[in-house]
């Protein structure tokens, strides 16, 4: 633990003296934040119509239930919430990715590999160090988006929404998929990243694990689909061993000596 801490201690000094390559990730947090209540708050608002005005919609948001609690247009709202609390998933995961992309790959082309490779550190130390260095960063600034994201649903939002959301389900979405998604989709960067010499080809194939969450908010948009707790807490148990399966490729496929000869 104590080599992993170095580590990871090490690539977060090396995003502080780069913090340019955060600024996308903010962008996305304060997009993420802005956008839900533009949709469900400031239109309807501008417009004069309420969203329980709209069938589409209204028939939609029958999934989340609770129709006994709330009015229409507030079980409008608090399906629209949480559809776009999904897509706070995406934000460390996009984030990150052009880190975790680099991490080996940036390590070659700044001439540190050759020592790192040198020190105590087994494959498994390293590449786990690689994944929590990419992910922290951004995984706090979503951190603070979702604080955001939080008080101003509390605010604006019609009574009882917010109280609505605070359920297993919610919790589960946030502290048991966000993070394994997040661990899936870097270790995957990772894991491409050790066997190119490209940073941006290994960023293209992480990305691609980013369709299925892109496919999974689709679906549930439009009411045709709806994952409950239970099915959120089974996909985060599939998506930990997905990782644990990931870092164990990862590890065995990353050969030392395999890849500074071949990357020299």
């Amino acid at each position: 633990m104590t080599r992993v801490h170095a580590l990871v201690a090490k690539e977060l000094q090396d995003i502080m003296r780069n913090l340019g390559t955060l600024i996308p990730v903010v962008i996305a947090t304060l997009v993420l934040l802005v956008l839900p209540f533009v949709i469900a708050v400031v239109i309807p608002s501008i417009s004069g119509q309420s969203l329980g005005e709209d069938a589409d919609l209204v028939k939609a948001s029958q999934v989340v239930g609770l129709s006994n609690t709330l009015s229409t247009n507030g079980r409008v709202q608090l399906f629209l919430f949480q559809q776009f609390l999904t897509l706070f998933l995406l934000v460390p995961i996009t984030g990150a990715m052009a880190l975790a992309a680099h991490a080996v790959v940036g390590e070659k082309q700044a001439r540190t590999l050759e020592p790192l490779l040198a020190t105590p550190l087994t494959t498994f130390e390293l590449l786990v160090a690689k994944v929590v260095g990419a992910l922290l960063p951004t995984l706090a600034i979503s951190l603070v988006g979702l604080g955001l994201y939080v008080a101003v649903v509390a605010g604006a939002a019609e009574p009882g929404v917010m109280a609505a959301m605070l359920n297993a389900r919610t919790a589960v979405l946030i502290l048991g998929v966000a993070p394994t998604c997040a661990l899936v989709a870097l270790q995957f960067a990772i894991l491409i990243s050790s066997r190119v010499n490209d940073a941006r080809t290994a960023q293209q194939f992480g990305v691609v694990i980013v369709l299925p969450l892109t496919g999974l908010l689709v679906a549930q948009f439009t009411g045709a689909f709806w994952l409950s707790a239970s099915m959120l807490a089974a996909l985060t148990l599939v998506l930990l061993g997905v990782w644990l399966l990931l870092a164990a490729v990862s590890v065995a496929v990353f050969d030392r000596e395999q890849i500074l000869t071949r990357w020299r």
